[in-house]
């Protein structure tokens, strides 16, 4: 007896975000019955011993030191990008240009031109696409979208998150990529990228943003001596208002001591309240302005139900689903109805996402109130020709 055809993935890139996503495609196929096997053939990385390592570690056959032999291969269907956002225009445009369908990991790009450029690309040349902004695909944050869009709560009146980290607390960090803009991304595109996107998402689209940006740690030491100025921020923070006419607040920061990936969603409605907290991952907090007073306050949902998304494809309520299964249940969205359907968040979310963030960047640098318009304006044409940065010359992780 022969399983479904298999689907071949070439995974660019070999650090956390290629292990997680090479773990995706393994488990996805235990989750759903899907029309295809992913496999993931080969993967590439700077670092030939690190790759090799990697490769072997995550049951990949193959390896190579150049994405561009990758995306060349003739027998691949998906190129799975999971580099530095400086990096990822460039991939995904040649990725595309081969035939290939394309998974991008968040940001989509450092800048909003590379994000544009790279839309352009896997639409001229017709193949899928989609951002990997995995939260989405949490149970609790699916049924937190699901039960605002059927009016649970009201009209959106106001949205509040925050994404704290303290990855860049230790002066004694040295400097990679990181830390340079250019290659990197901000905290505001790193962390702020999957708050932007989940406030899009469930409440609509940004129309104007007030930020503030600061950077504690101005230098980083190099490995070879020396040190060298950071150029993204450690902590932002943002007021946000929506088209609809609702209001938001962000902050994001990665100089808050022990505070090792924390964010929260909070959506208060007309109607009612919902709020999410990724430390209890596996809960949604309810309140609704019609329910018994003698119970007044919020109750917790348990959001492991078979009736809740994603939960009837993993445990028994109670056993909870956790970080590695957001990948699993991508891969299974992603190639549910392959090689048709639609791949969301797809790249023009990606943008969408980009240029809330770029204009977040614009405000706090400007001190000033900042129209996501001035960022992505209405122009559907060809995007000007974009100059992409240059990967320095240490081996990085990813």
């Amino acid at each position: 007896m022969t399983g479904p055809a298999p689907v071949r993935i070439g995974v660019v890139g070999y650090g956390l975000m290629g292990r997680a996503h090479c773990y995706g495609y393994r488990v996805a196929p235990m989750l759903r019955r899907l029309p295809v096997t992913p496999v993931v053939t080969v993967m590439s990385g700077r670092d030939a011993a690190a790759v090799a390592a990697a490769a072997a570690a995550y049951g990949v056959p193959e390896h190579v030191t150049s994405w561009r032999s990758l995306v060349e291969r003739e027998d691949l269907d998906i190129v799975d990008i999971c580099t530095p956002p400086g990096t990822h225009a460039e991939i995904a445009a040649a990725a595309a240009a081969a035939g290939k369908a394309v998974l991008c990991e968040k940001p989509l790009a450092a800048t909003y031109a590379q994000a544009r450029a790279a839309l352009y690309a896997v639409t001229a040349a017709g193949v899928r696409h989609a951002v990997g902004f995995n939260y989405r695909r949490l149970p609790a944050v699916a049924l937190m979208r699901r039960m605002i869009a059927d009016g649970a709560v009201g009209e959106p009146r106001l949205w509040r998150a925050s994404f704290l980290s303290d990855e860049f607390t230790d002066p004694a960090t040295p400097y990679d990529w990181r830390f340079d803009r250019t290659m990197g991304g901000t905290t505001i595109a790193d962390l702020g990228s999957h708050l932007i996107d989940l406030a899009l998402w469930m409440v609509g689209e940004i129309s104007a943003v007030c930020a503030q940006s600061q950077t504690f740690i101005g230098r980083r030491t190099l490995t070879g001596g020396g040190t060298a100025a950071v150029t993204v921020d450690d902590a932002s923070s943002a007021l946000l208002t929506f088209s609809s006419g609702a209001r938001g607040t962000v902050e994001v920061a990665r100089a808050a001591i022990r505070r090792p990936c924390d964010f929260t969603v909070e959506v208060n409605g007309s109607a009612g309240t919902l709020a999410f907290d990724y430390a209890r991952l596996n809960e949604l907090w309810f309140g609704a302005a019609d329910d018994d007073p003698a119970t007044y306050g919020m109750r917790r949902i348990r959001a492991e139900h078979p009736s809740h998304p994603y939960a009837a494809d993993w445990w028994p309520i109670g056993q909870g689903v956790g970080y590695g299964s957001t990948f699993a249940n991508q891969a299974a969205d992603l190639l549910a109805d392959w090689p048709g359907g639609e791949w969301t968040p797809d790249f023009g979310q990606g943008a969408r996402v980009q240029a809330v963030c770029e204009a977040m960047e614009r405000s706090a640098a400007g001190r000033r109130w900042v129209p996501v318009a001035e960022i992505a304006p209405d122009d559907s044409g060809p995007p000007a020709r974009v100059q992409l940065p240059r990967r320095p010359a240490s081996p990085a992780s990813g």
